[in-house]
């Protein structure tokens, strides 16, 4: 009977030991549920290459996050860290290259270039009296716009000698997981083992305090700066290795995923707790989701979502489970460990937690299990621009009439988001994938990871470079932009002062479209271009922009805008002129294109026909999923839309 006694009591030890461990880790608690409901949901989830995808996208978030939690653990914010990070890399890859520096020094001047922003950052709150978000906030836009100023708004090619970090060793480990690591390990032993790890949790948890016990508080924090901003030079090196290339544009937004990442794993945005276990499973959280939802082929509006609901919640469980008395990492026999009424109902509401997760992806995706479909994956590289949200309805309605079951992502102008995409794809056994390239050079390592894979890639709209893709299917951007000058130049008799919106710097699309009108404007030297600048292809900056530069060039008698977006933004600015005294040429032939066309107000646009380009990028993704061989390029019609011929485009 003792020995019963003793077994049960055993049994209810090892119970309550366990509860206690995912209680009181409560994010490690929401990775394992996670990753349960992924395994269940997709028989692709737990694969080794999956795996190790997820890894590699954790990396750079979970290297960003790290330094970001000094800063919070010490009670303050980093708001500049993907900036930081873009500037790094641009840097080193522009003094590698440009400048002639060799590589080694072109490094160091990168990872100075980090330090020396995070001092800024510093010397703003502890001097200046900022408070950290403001002054990071500052640093974010300065950051970003130095990028674009050393890079002209170009991605630059990065050294191959540093784009081994974003390789992998012996054809299987990837490096950037060893650097996070690694990252992970130095984050620990500074916060756990040293004099400054020990100032952060004490100016965290009450900074006068430890100001009158003797801590040099202005100090440290210039030091807890310069260490975040360490720390995101070496993410933005290791997210340009991945790239092959400089994105001025990289890692926007990813300030907000590290921020998140830190939170989710435990710390508090109010100063004095996290730690660097946390902040990683939280960047894995970040990366299980992402990486689950693509191969569970949940629309890109709902991941949104979705992604945004887990944060809170995990945010949420963990601010219930510190109220109930439970500390990380707290011994048995403290407050809270002998309670079981709280520890059945977090247990009851993470089952609740587990049973609708599993049952949102049933719903969002009825038909994920099985099947002998053809599956193909298109990666666009934005949804927030009528022309790719055309192309991904014209690729839905071929896919649904052929019986084709198409996975179709958001890559958010992002060209490290689209590398993870396409290597989701890659893993999930996708028979062909269709990619429309944020960027040409940067997409051209993961696609290398397809055709290795012998996954056919068809790009559409847009070339990549240095890969093997089955055919290009799109128009030629170059002669849109020569069509447009000619058009423009045309209704302007060959004479006036024109402005040009450019689209988002560093894009293929811009740079190409840009070159063509700039090309056909040559035959036209009675043309003057007084103003240039960028709109981010957005019609509310396009407004913006073409307001402001109405201001100091009020005699503009033609624009062209890089697409309809900000053509629509300018015509919009320009009121009563738009249509009468100044001509405006848009280009993509959009639905909302095409009507102010037709009303008079948008002189013309160079129509690409992206629902048709969408329809036969999947036609030739079938074929080449089928061993059939595409044509080396399929050209989609491209022609330019009047007042005269508008209702041809009217579908």
């Amino acid at each position: 009977m003792a020995t019963d006694t003793l077994d049960n009591r055993s049994g209810a030890g090892g119970a309550a030991i366990v509860r206690r461990l995912l209680l009181d880790n409560g994010a490690l608690s929401a990775l394992v549920v996670l990753v349960a409901a992924m395994a269940l949901l997709s028989g692709d989830f737990l694969t080794t290459q999956n795996l190790l995808n997820v890894g590699v996208q954790a990396a750079v978030t979970a290297i960003l996050a790290f330094g970001v939690t000094f800063v919070i653990v010490s009670a303050g914010i980093d708001l500049s860290v993907g900036s930081v990070a873009a500037l790094s890399a641009t840097v080193l890859a522009w003094s590698a290259t440009s400048g002639s520096v060799p590589v080694w020094l072109a490094v160091l001047m990168a990872v100075a270039t980090g330090i020396a922003c995070g001092l800024v950052n510093g010397v703003l709150v502890s001097y200046g009296k900022l408070p950290p978000f403001i002054a990071t906030l500052a640093m974010l836009s300065v950051g970003r716009g130095l990028a674009l100023v050393i890079s002209q708004g170009s991605p630059i090619a990065f050294p191959d000698s540093v784009s081994v970090l974003g390789d992998t060793l012996g054809g299987w480990l990837p490096v950037p997981v060893l650097v996070m690591i690694a990252a992970g390990l130095v984050t620990a032993l500074v916060l756990s083992r040293t004099y400054i790890g020990r100032s952060m949790y004490a100016i965290g948890g009450n900074e006068e305090a430890a100001r009158l016990s003797g801590l040099r508080v202005k100090r440290q924090k210039l030091v807890i700066y310069a260490l975040s901003g360490l720390f995101a030079a070496v993410a933005g090196i290791v997210l340009a290795s991945r790239l092959v290339s400089a994105q001025p544009q990289a890692a926007q937004g990813y300030e907000l995923d590290a921020i998140a990442a830190v939170v989710i794993g435990g710390a508090s945005l109010s100063g004095g707790v996290g730690k660097a276990s946390g902040t990683l499973i939280g960047a894995l959280i970040l990366a299980v989701l992402r990486n689950g939802l693509n191969l569970l082929s949940v629309s890109a509006f709902w991941q949104q979502v979705v992604i945004g609901v887990v944060i809170a919640l995990a945010v949420l469980l963990d601010t219930l489970r510190r109220k109930a008395g439970a500390t990380p990492g707290a011994p048995s026999g403290t407050a809270g460990s002998g309670r079981k009424g709280p520890g059945a109902v977090k247990l009851a509401v993470a089952a609740v937690c587990l049973a609708a997760v599993v049952g949102a992806g049933y719903l969002l995706n009825p038909g994920s299990s099985g099947g002998t479909t053809t599956k193909l994956g298109m990666s666009l590289s934005t949804l927030n621009n009528p022309f790719f949200v055309q192309m991904k309805a014209g690729a839905q309605a071929e896919a649904k009439a052929e019986g084709i079951d198409l996975t179709v992502t958001d890559a958010q102008n992002d060209a490290s988001q689209q590398a993870n995409q396409i290597q989701n794809f890659t893993s999930s056994g996708m028979k062909s994938i269709i990619v429309n390239p944020v960027d040409s050079d940067a997409v051209g390592p993961s696609v290398r990871g397809a055709n290795q894979a012998d996954i056919p890639v068809v790009a559409a709209d847009r070339g990549v470079n240095k890969a093997e893709t089955a055919t290009l299917v799109a128009s030629d951007n170059v002669a849109g932009g020569k069509l447009a000058a000619q058009t423009l130049a045309e209704k302007l008799g060959g004479k006036g002062k024109i402005a040009i919106l450019q689209g988002t710097a560093g894009t293929s699309a811009s740079r190409e479209r840009g070159a063509g009108f700039a090309e056909g404007l040559k035959a036209y030297p009675g043309i003057e271009v007084t103003a240039r600048q960028p709109a981010d292809f957005d019609r509310t900056k396009g407004l913006d922009v073409m307001t402001n530069l109405l201001q100091s060039h009020p005699d503009i008698t033609g624009v062209f805008a890089e697409n309809d977006e900000m053509a629509l933004g300018a015509v919009k600015a320009l009121g009563s002129k738009a249509g009468s005294s100044v001509a405006v040429v848009g280009f993509d032939g959009t639905p909302d294109g095409i009507k102010a066309v037709e009303a008079g107000t948008l002189y013309a646009s160079v129509a690409q026909q992206p629902a048709e380009l969408g329809r036969m990028a999947v036609q030739n993704a079938v074929r080449a999923a089928q061993g059939k061989k595409p044509e080396s390029a399929v050209k989609v019609p491209v022609k330019v839309a009047t007042k005269k011929n508008a209702a041809e485009f009217v579908s």
